[in-house]
């Protein structure tokens, strides 16, 4: 980042303090957090999502839809002889919204990237990996700058891939796992091995006819292995040797949680991190009850699971603990707030994932505190009044609020006569730490100039201002991967609790903060990464930092 860059993001910041949009909204706020519609139409529904370094997002939905709202530029036509929809297609499936200036370009993709997955690779680029029909082997790349597009590569893939998870890991490659009919998992780049590697784990939790474990969870563990999680269980794969290392019990009522019976999942905040044995837990919300699919093929809509399972995964014998959410949820988002609390968002209260299958949109967001007591960690916060139903996102913005778009359950742009319409609008969740009252408390990052990368192991010092009385042991660092969404998880979500090692106070508010970063790519694959500052739970505007 550079000196320019990190002044501009500082008087941004210092401005959103007096004057942050969600401050200005006049929608009440009762129940905790406002709204802001930020964009009516962006011209397509905004079915996968990616924050990328620049404050940019990438979003895009799928080729096969027919055309989209969003001409492209110059006369610019996709010529595609295989596509299901359009043999020429003059309308974007892509955009890039700039978060800072409320814009948004369109961006063209070749083939179709429906129901796809990605990551962002160490060095900012955003790699994307299949889709349908003819973009089931591609894999595209996308780089922040302002005039990047879409870069792609034919049969990149060993495999085909549709419905399939990806994750970065600590030597910088992706692995790529599952997917609609692959009982496997592959790398990218292909630069050690171009085959795929048998996972029957995948074939187990199917259920015929209705499948239940695509979009596989998927989390790196901090002893290196990964969690994978399909249909109702979990197993800790050692990917470098091909072996399972751990088999997790199912979750109790053994209720699917994959698509299409489509829960959520995160992997809880990362804390103590310099302690020899680190703790990691896994909290998986929502989903549809047995037999839900099928029943919704035939009109009926069962109510949605009202049920959370948290695990710790690094225990020697974990167990799975259920706890109850104030709200029935599938098709719902989980996504990670810079003071370490889960934001469950999105989705519907009855029938599952698929063309009109979903009923009774859930418009209330819930926060979860993990760190409270069970039966004190829900809270219902303000509703919307757009649905988010089947293929809706959501993601985290560098100033803490949540980016929401997308529902789109139908076969093509459907606009009318129709229960839940395509939606086109991009709109903001702001949590209740952005409130104007919180403002005294809240850390602004005022130095230093550059952090253009920052190296295993090491102190970090910044310097913060909070113009209020400074509780010291209220006081610490979070780190922020953020996430590629899309279908109810966002892949490569992390967030780990770097601490408060110590502070020095340096007068006119100012104060020097010493943190030690992270000991290994075990615990945080090298890459881009938000920094905040948290105090008493209100976060600092994020600022970019490159671990490398």
């Amino acid at each position: 980042m550079s000196s320019l860059t990190f002044i501009l993001s500082v008087l941004l910041f210092q401005l959103l303090c007096t004057s942050h949009p969600c401050q200005r909204i006049l929608t009440s706020a009762a129940a905790g957090g406002r709204w802001q519609l930020l964009q009516k139409s962006i011209g397509i529904s905004a079915m996968h999502m990616q924050l990328l370094s620049n404050d940019r997002v990438v979003v895009f939905d799928r080729t096969d839809f027919g055309p989209s709202n969003l001409p492209l530029p110059k006369g610019k036509c996709r010529f595609d002889l295989n596509d299901t929809a359009l043999k020429q297609d003059c309308t974007a499936h892509s955009i890039e919204y700039d978060v800072l200036s409320n814009k948004f370009r369109p961006l063209m993709v070749q083939t179709d990237v429906w129901c796809s997955s990605g990551a962002v690779t160490p060095n900012g680029d955003l790699v994307q990996t299949g889709g349908f029909n003819d973009g089931e082997r591609k894999v595209r790349v996308f780089s922040p700058c302002s005039s990047c597009d879409w870069q792609e590569s034919n049969n990149g893939l060993a495999a085909r891939r549709w419905y399939s998870t990806n994750h970065i890991l600590p030597d910088g490659r992706q692995i790529i796992v599952g997917g609609r009919k692959q009982f496997n998992y592959e790398f990218v780049p292909k630069n050690i091995a171009a085959i795929t590697f048998d996972l029957p784990f995948l074939f187990e939790t199917t259920d015929r006819e209705v499948e239940n474990n695509l979009y596989p969870f998927v989390f790196l563990n901090v002893d290196g292995n990964l969690f994978v999680f399909a249909n109702n269980r979990a197993i800790l794969l050692d990917y470098v040797k091909n072996k399972v290392v751990k088999r997790y019990q199912t979750i109790p009522g053994g209720d699917p949680r994959s698509y299409p019976s489509t829960g959520s999942a995160v992997l809880l905040p990362l804390k103590n991190l310099k302690a020899s044995a680190i703790q990691a837990e896994v909290l998986v919300c929502g989903g549809a009850p047995k037999g839900s699919y099928s029943q919704a093929t035939q009109g009926e809509f069962i109510g949605a699971l009202k049920t959370c399972a948290r695990i710790t995964i690094t225990d020697p014998n974990p167990k799975w603990v259920i706890e109850t959410m104030p709200l029935a949820r599938v098709m719902g988002d989980m996504i990670l707030l810079p003071n370490g609390n889960v934001l469950l968002i999105n989705g519907a209260g009855s029938g599952s994932a698929g063309w009109e299958f979903g009923r009774n949109p859930v418009l209330n967001p819930v926060l979860y505190r993990p760190d409270n007591k069970i039966g004190t960690r829900f809270e219902t916060h303000t509703p919307t009044k757009i649905p988010r139903m089947y293929h809706s996102t959501a993601a985290l913005l560098r100033d803490g609020r949540v980016l929401v778009g997308g529902s789109n359950p139908h076969t093509y742009y459907n606009f009318t006569s129709v229960l839940f319409p395509t939606e086109l609008s991009l709109e903001a969740f702001c949590p209740p730490y952005l409130e104007a009252k919180f403002n005294n408390l809240r850390p602004t990052i005022v130095g230093p100039n550059s952090m253009s990368g920052i190296s295993y192991g090491k102190t970090l010092t910044l310097e913060m201002e909070i113009r209020g009385k400074v509780e010291e042991k209220l006081v610490w660092i979070t780190m922020v991967a953020p996430a590629f969404n899309t279908h109810s998880f966002s892949m490569n979500q992390r967030l780990l609790v770097l601490g408060n090692d110590k502070i020095t106070a340096l007068g006119e508010s100012r104060y020097n903060i010493e943190v030690r970063t992270p000991r290994s790519g075990n615990l945080a694959p090298a890459g881009f990464y938000l920094l905040f500052v948290v105090h008493q739970d209100i976060p600092s505007m994020g600022i970019w930092v490159k671990l490398q």
